[in-house]
């Protein structure tokens, strides 16, 4: 059956979806795209439902084993935001899990990093790094807005992300755990690149104003600087997570 009224209850569902509120009501979000959809059906991603548009889709998906609703043009559009849609979205469910239950030795955390396109692009580098394990804020942007998940090309399907509501206090019971937290300060002594990860780390990242708050910095075992030859008075908050991540994966592999 095609869908080709606006207000079938599955499409103003979806629409919602749009606002964090009702992702987290329904603990619900959506990704669109041709890519985004078949690395979430690689990943074996909780899908409920696939929405297609045969007119707008350039090319057969394998979709047999998932529910899956037709649409017409003007039903798709009405849905998507995206300037030139794909024709297919997927209904997926939130898949969060909890850090504390795995023995990574490091993990990253956003301290109110707000900017969607710099917290996908975070996600996206720690991926890349083999990095998998994050904690961010709940002032951060949601990770499930649907600017974030495109911007993380599929990344979000591998890296565990956990909200803390007290990030000082998540921080804290990690480092009872044996873990060294490590933040960026321009008050720091060394650079970067004398960290040491012999230890279980956690890499704070703070927000793009403000830096890491001070009741992180208190607790801090670790404070470190990147290298700011210019006037500019920070660095976007995505370039340090790279090269931090990237310093790690230096360490680790050489």
């Amino acid at each position: 059956m095609m869908i080709t009224s606006k207000e079938n209850e599955t499409i103003k569902h979806i629409k919602s979806l749009n606002q964090k509120k009702y992702r987290d009501e329904y603990g619900e979000y959506f990704v669109e795209g041709i890519k985004m959809v078949q690395e979430a059906i690689s990943e074996k991603m909780p899908i409920k439902k696939i929405i297609i548009c045969e007119e707008l889709l350039p090319q057969k998906i394998d979709v047999k084993n998932y529910d899956v609703d037709y649409v017409d043009k003007k039903v798709f559009t009405s849905i998507t935001d995206t300037v030139s849609p794909q024709g297919i979205l997927a209904l997926m469910t939130k898949n969060e899990r909890i850090i504390s239950e795995c023995n990574a030795d490091i993990i990253f955390a956003l301290d109110d990093v707000q900017d969607p396109g710099n917290v996908g692009t975070i996600i996206r580098t720690l991926d890349c790094a083999g990095i998998n394990n994050l904690i961010i804020s709940s002032k951060c942007a949601d990770v499930y807005n649907p600017k974030v998940v495109r911007s993380t090309m599929g990344a979000i399907f591998r890296v565990s992300i956990q909200e803390e509501k007290d990030l000082v206090y998540a921080l804290k019971k990690k480092q009872s755990e044996g873990y060294q937290i490590i933040v960026t300060s321009l008050d720091a002594i060394s650079y970067y690149d004398t960290l040491d990860f012999n230890s279980k780390s956690i890499i704070v990242i703070g927000n793009e104003s403000k830096g890491v708050q001070d009741e992180i910095q208190k607790i801090a075992d670790v404070k470190t600087k990147i290298p700011m030859l210019g006037r500019t008075e920070s660095l976007n908050a995505s370039v340090a997570a790279s090269l931090m991540a990237y310093e790690y994966l230096r360490k680790k592999r050489y």
